[in-house]
């Protein structure tokens, strides 16, 4: 029985997708849905590929979409934490709580945070524990690295809303590795 373009398609590039996609999503059965999601789309839109033009590219450039989808409907569909406040960190003057303001962090020179794989392990508890709306944006940011305005066009914010967004992130990740990692 003689294989189609589509079957020949997934035998090809379906490890390389998962692997990929792995890297930007970090739950294994999100990422097995995008790339499954991926070839419904391919498989919808085959009569629009030019043969004149390699499959893995135009496959690949649908994966990409897709994860930007799923960035976007993580986002729209998340709801508001009450950490979404400053006031976790900031009195009503606006100062930094006693207890929350950041620690100087002890990091030994010879020492590389990102090659230490327990490190790793922290890092990514503390961004899949932000906010849906944070993790969404770090994601985008960092693991995707989407510059400003594609951020904010794909998920349909504006620039101050994104870096607010940001910020809020990041005050959030330095306080779980604060409490995860360097208050040993």
């Amino acid at each position: 029985m003689k294989k189609n373009k589509i079957d020949i398609w997934i035998d090809n590039y379906t490890e390389e997708m998962l692997s990929w996609t792995a890297y930007k999503i970090s739950n294994t059965e999100d990422v097995k849905d995008v790339v499954q999601d991926t070839f419904f789309s391919v498989a919808k839109n085959i009569s629009k590929f030019n043969e004149k033009s390699n499959p893995k590219t135009w496959i690949f450039s649908i994966l990409n979409n897709k994860i930007a989808d799923f960035y976007r409907k993580q986002y729209k569909n998340a709801k508001s934490a009450n950490f979404d406040s400053l006031s976790f960190f900031f009195n009503e003057n606006g100062e930094w709580k006693k207890d929350k303001s950041p620690k100087e962090w002890e990091i030994d020179d010879e020492q590389n945070l990102l090659d230490n794989l327990e490190f790793i392990e922290i890092l990514n508890y503390c961004i899949e524990n932000l906010p849906d709306k944070f993790n969404s944006v770090i994601k985008l940011k960092y693991y995707t690295e989407k510059n400003t305005q594609e951020i904010c066009q794909e998920i349909g914010i504006n620039t101050t809303n994104m870096w607010q967004i940001m910020h809020r992130a990041k005050l959030k990740l330095r306080h779980c590795l604060e409490s995860n990692w360097f208050s040993n």
